[in-house]
């Protein structure tokens, strides 16, 4: 049953621990769940590793977290919207392994699902497979990959009703379903809590994935890159 709490470090509260690892929903700087962020990052725990699309911008989202060195280890697609992260991994203080974005989607997806390894064509013959088995198929060579699961996934919603399932807005349906389903715990923020439950066709995490939930306020949603169409 999902349980529902009033602030982010009340839904957080004895689930955080050093050294563990956390799924952390959004891309770019949509849909993250920027609640939990600042909670976690006040929490003062250290040696996180994070795996999420990209590590936000220096002052806000996953990016505060590197500000106070509390990640050893990013698990990622795309990080290059960050000046902090990149001096950090140039220096040797912050570990990065580098996914293909469909695998990274895939790895997540395989881990909620139970799967610990698939193979895949993308990556064959590049760095990518340094290191991974490679297996023949059909006459085609396939990586393996391993499947991801957390100790903890925090995750951004738009809405969720009164049993605990929840809906995504557009483009925060991106990487947030997959890490609902890929760790021990699962903590939600939304925007609304609706006092019915929703039609089951409209629902995109049910509450079974759900299992702490809470209401945040003043969300920023900042545009990662702004651009303006000049008057011809």
């Amino acid at each position: 049953m999902t349980q529902k709490f009033t602030t982010p470090s009340d839904a957080l509260d004895g689930l955080l621990r050093n050294d563990m690892t956390i799924m952390a929903g959004g891309f770019g700087l949509c849909g993250i769940p920027e609640k939990s962020i600042e909670a976690i990052r006040d929490s003062g725990i250290t040696g996180i590793t994070i795996i999420s699309n990209n590590c936000g911008v220096d002052d806000f989202g996953l990016g505060i977290m590197l500000q106070t060195r509390q990640i050893k280890k990013m698990i990622s697609s795309y990080v290059g919207e960050n000046k902090t992260f990149e001096n950090q991994y140039l220096s040797g203080e912050l570990e990065l392994e580098l996914n293909p974005q469909g695998t990274l989607a895939e790895r997540i997806r395989a881990g909620g699902a139970g799967i610990p390894a698939f193979f895949t064509k993308t990556g064959v013959g590049t760095l990518v497979a340094e290191g991974k088995e490679v297996r023949e198929f059909d006459g085609q060579e396939y990586v393996m990959e391993r499947g991801l699961f957390a100790d903890l996934a925090i995750v951004k919603a738009w809405k969720a009703d009164k049993a605990g399932n929840v809906i995504y807005r557009k483009t925060a349906r991106n990487f947030n379903p997959l890490m609902a389903t890929a760790a021990t715990t699962t903590v939600v923020e939304v925007e609304e809590i609706v006092d019915d439950i929703f039609d089951p066709e409209t629902i995109h995490t049910p509450n079974i994935y759900v299992h702490r939930l809470f209401k945040g306020s003043a969300y920023e949603k900042r545009i990662e890159q702004r651009t303006i169409l000049e008057a011809a």
